[in-house]
């Protein structure tokens, strides 16, 4: 299981490798807010997303020979961009089983990135450990899961660190940390951080309407699913379920689940671009648009929220400015 211990570890492994993302702000979305609000900026993170900091530090903690012989990872895009990128500067092949309908910018730049991608059908119900496997087991390939692995949860949980040493600076010690929120890597892992460096920081999922697995399993005490795999803008954090690992952590340590609308996100972004100067995709903009239009569901004077990715398809992103601003 992850561990304070292990993010600490993880931290030492990616410091001057992974960027010291900001915590942004503006007056103009404190207002909107109704409380100070401030922003956690992976979107400017290596790859565009905070999984370059689980990637590298699975990557990083692999054994020699099994580097050599190279990983494989499952993704929509922003994992598999991480471990991409991370395999890439230790010389180790990459393998990417990516959805055939996860964004076309994802898939390029996974394949930019070195990696050999391999498609499949998602909407279609293909399953993708099925894809998987046979790489693991005829190519003697590491698999590197997109959050249901202990350093991939210590590596998202630097984003954790950060968090607590910037509040901590601003003279923010009491606030609700919201977390957009697929299979709970990055959720648990900062959850786990803040316990310990931050404990009056409180770690609350934000996940998409639909596709409220986490949202759900907090509320009912139990691991709940969701229907379908796909149908939502989120792409990024759309997951069957809470992970096998990650549950106990969330159960533990979060607070009750926020859930918003696909438009929500699309306007969260606009306002990002246009209040923040950062891109932002929909998946990455759950956290904010639960701080911006979900006010009456947090508590306390200030909130802080994870801008999780900026990995987003130029026509989408158009859209959403288009449509919001």
């Amino acid at each position: 299981m992850t561990s304070l211990a292990l993010i600490e570890a993880a931290a030492a492994r990616l410091k001057g490798h992974a960027r010291r993302t900001p915590l942004l702000s503006s007056p103009f979305l404190d207002e909107i807010a109704g409380r100070r609000l401030l922003v956690k900026a992976e979107c400017l993170q290596h790859t565009g997303s905070f999984k370059f900091r689980g990637g590298w530090a699975a990557v990083s903690a692999l054994a020699p020979e099994l580097r050599q012989r190279g990983v494989v990872a499952f993704s929509s895009g922003n994992h598999a961009q991480g471990v991409a990128m991370a395999a890439q500067a230790h010389g180790a092949p990459a393998v990417i089983v990516m959805p055939a309908d996860a964004p076309r910018l994802k898939i390029d730049n996974t394949r930019a990135l070195g990696a050999e991608v391999i498609l499949y059908d998602r909407a279609g119900g293909e399953d993708r450990d099925a894809v998987t496997a046979p790489l693991v087991a005829e190519r003697g390939l590491t698999l590197i899961k997109p959050f249901d692995d202990p350093q991939v949860i210590a590596g998202q949980g630097t984003t954790g660190l950060e968090i607590a040493e910037q509040a901590a600076s601003l003279g923010v010690s009491q606030a609700d940390v919201l977390v957009c929120c697929g299979g709970g890597g990055l959720t648990s892992g900062v959850a786990l951080a803040l316990e310990g460096h931050a404990p009056g920081l409180r770690v609350r999922p934000a996940e998409p309407q639909g596709f409220d697995d986490v949202v759900r399993s907090l509320k009912s005490g139990k691991v709940e699913t969701n229907a379908a795999p796909s149908g939502s803008v989120c792409d990024a954090i759309l997951t069957p379920s809470p992970g096998a690992l990650t549950w106990p952590l969330l159960s533990r340590l979060c607070g009750p689940g926020i859930t918003i609308t696909d438009d929500e996100a699309l306007r969260a972004m606009a306002l990002a671009f246009q209040r923040l100067k950062i891109v932002v995709e929909p998946g990455g903009a759950a956290a904010l648009a639960a701080a911006l239009f979900h006010p009456e569901d947090i508590e306390g004077d200030a909130v802080i929220a994870v801008a999780t990715g900026g990995n987003v398809d130029s026509d989408i992103f158009a859209a959403a400015i288009g449509r919001f601003l």
